[in-house]
């Protein structure tokens, strides 16, 4: 099925209405995971023609993500990566989580942003950032696109190779799930329990009696709602 192509409609209203000139696309993977950490990528691209077949994440096969990833680390004018780890998730709520992994981010770019924007509709960086929060804005605006795509190619890496290197993880087919649910994930939590790497707030261990003992206590409803899989559209 065919997509419209991102724009550089969102970042043109910012620039004409509030003098905006350095604009940062924000988007966040990894937060529906069980495992590893949320990631941020920020990316600044200006105003110029994006790589072809940009789009969001999930919409695009992982070989061409891979590909088309390069393609943009060449392409943007600055981009950075922010991570809040399962620790902190456990401790802080996903939404403060996300704030974190955001602030990391655009901290880690080469200028300051002179606004944000954010996918989705919902405002999780806040003051004193200017933030311009936009519906699908993974699929309609090329900043949020670029940092889309950036953010999911370089966390399943991770993930990857955290199933390599990491004692006991291979079970868990972090190569192909990232963390996130699947028969093998649930099947290798079942016999082995959580490793240092997983959410221990989220409610999957509910279902698991001999590692129910794990589970941290819960951090707010926002971060339970969020912990209960599959109740607000993850980006596996």
């Amino acid at each position: 099925m065919p997509y419209e192509p991102p724009t550089h409609t969102v970042e043109r209203s910012l620039r004409a209405t509030t003098g905006a000139k350095i604009i940062a696309g924000v988007d966040e993977v990894g937060r529906g995971a069980w495992a590893g950490p949320v990631t941020v990528c920020a990316a600044v691209t200006g105003l110029r023609r994006p790589p072809a077949g940009l789009t969001d994440s999930k919409l695009i096969t992982p070989k061409r993500r891979l590909v088309l990833c390069g393609e943009l680390e060449k392409w943007v004018t600055a981009f950075a990566l922010g991570h809040a780890s399962p620790e902190e998730i456990d401790e802080l709520g996903m939404t403060a989580a996300l704030r974190l992994a955001a602030v990391r981010a655009l901290d880690g770019l080469p200028v300051r942003p002179d606004a944000v924007i954010l996918d989705g509709k919902h405002d999780y960086l806040g003051s004193p950032w200017q933030v311009r929060t936009v519906i699908k804005g993974d699929q309609s605006c090329v900043a949020v696109a670029a940092a889309s795509v950036i953010a999911k190619v370089h966390r399943d890496m991770m993930m990857a190779e955290l199933g390599i290197t990491s004692e006991g993880c291979s079970a868990f087919g972090f190569d192909v799930n990232a963390g996130y649910p699947s028969p093998v994930h649930k099947a290798a939590l079942q016999e082995r329990g959580p490793t240092p790497h997983h959410r221990l707030s989220w409610a999957y261990l509910d279902a698991l009696p001999q590692w129910r003992h794990l589970k941290k206590v819960r951090v707010s409803a926002e971060a339970a709602a969020l912990e209960s899989g599959g109740q607000l559209g993850f980006d596996f």
